[in-house]
């Protein structure tokens, strides 16, 4: 087993740590379908916190899990005991945690040297109890005088323990997002909100949003494979490169990040894929006739907007998406 993941790593050029990660991601897929079939609110938060861990464990390795336990602790903690200071309490903390962990792993050396570690994930965890937390406490303020965002994310009610495990780790969603709400997971799993048939609207067939999605991620790391060796960023730590011309340093630099950016590309394209198979990508109907489904929810990168952007003030919007929302959701609209 160990030769095979070792000849599958060098056939595409990456380390045995990074297939190992890229496997359990493109698994998300089959696991987050799978949720579809579970039976119930409780046994989908249940299936939810459970494949999530166990994907961590198999792509990770066992720490990944403990590393995840204590911000998810600490988060639960707070909205418990001191629910009005939940939100600020669990963002310092929370960040001095992802801070300590990338300097303690040493992330970005072991990246540069073919390895892999959690703290990528940690970072989409965090998000999302930092999100919870504010939330929650918004759920203590007059509706009057709430902004359009918070009245419809905050929480009336604290999530039982298994709801917040679920919400944290769902199907590996943490793995690279796309970041979304506590209230929009209770509602898609208790069949709530736009998830609801009651409304006379069943929900919509996913398969071609997500086989679109897949293409798209095919597509994205031909493209990576093929130009990535030819233009290594390696070479920036290269003597030559210093001894070019500053044209030719210049197209270098053009042409080296729009190579790596397609690796990005297919990582979000994979989990828009799971995002939309699972349901909770669903973002609504259009207001054209007939109506179609939405997949904002799903969706972390346009790649046409990077690419073709006019100027880096329209970057925000269009490379990871739902940070951004989450930015402006949770801090912006608060410190403002």
């Amino acid at each position: 087993m160990a030769l095979e993941m070792e000849s599958m790593a060098s056939a595409i050029g990456v380390s045995v740590p990074v297939l190992r990660f890229l496997l359990c991601f493109v698994a998300t897929i089959p696991v987050s379908f799978a949720w579809r079939l579970t039976p119930g609110p409780a046994a989908k938060h249940f299936y939810a916190a459970v494949s999530g861990a166990l994907l961590s464990y198999l792509s990770f390795g066992a720490t990944s899990n403990l590393l995840f336990l204590y911000p998810m602790a600490f988060g639960y903690a707070s909205m418990l005991l001191v629910r009005r200071y939940a939100g600020i309490v669990t963002f310092f903390a929370g960040f001095a945690y992802l801070i300590a962990c990338h300097v303690y792993y040493m992330s970005g050396d072991a990246w540069k040297e073919g390895g892999i570690d959690a703290t990528g994930a940690l970072m989409v965890l965090i998000l999302k109890i930092i999100s919870c937390a504010i939330n929650y406490s918004d759920g203590l303020l007059k509706e009057d005088g709430l902004r359009v965002a918070q009245k419809k994310n905050r929480l009336i009610r604290c999530p039982t323990i298994i709801e917040y495990i679920g919400y944290c780790l769902c199907c590996g969603s943490h793995f690279a997002g796309p970041v979304y709400e506590m209230k929009e997971y209770l509602e898609w799993t208790e069949g709530k909100g736009i998830w609801s048939e009651s409304n006379g609207k069943s929900s919509p067939s996913p398969y071609g949003a997500m086989f679109r999605a897949i293409f798209q991620a095919a597509i994205c790391m031909g493209i990576y494979l093929y130009l990535s060796p030819q233009f290594p960023l390696s070479q920036f730590n290269d003597s030559s490169y210093y001894q070019w011309g500053f044209w030719r340093r210049l197209f270098y630099q053009f042409i080296s990040g729009f190579s790596a950016r397609w690796k990005y590309y297919f990582i979000w394209s994979i989990s828009e894929a799971a995002i939309i198979i699972s349901g909770l990508g669903f973002s609504g109907w259009s207001d054209s006739s007939p109506p179609k489904p939405l997949w904002y929810r799903a969706k972390n990168v346009d790649i046409l907007g990077v690419e073709l952007a006019t100027s880096a003030v329209q970057l925000p919007l269009v490379w990871n998406i739902q940070v951004s929302t989450w930015l402006r959701h949770c801090e912006f609209l608060h410190c403002s």
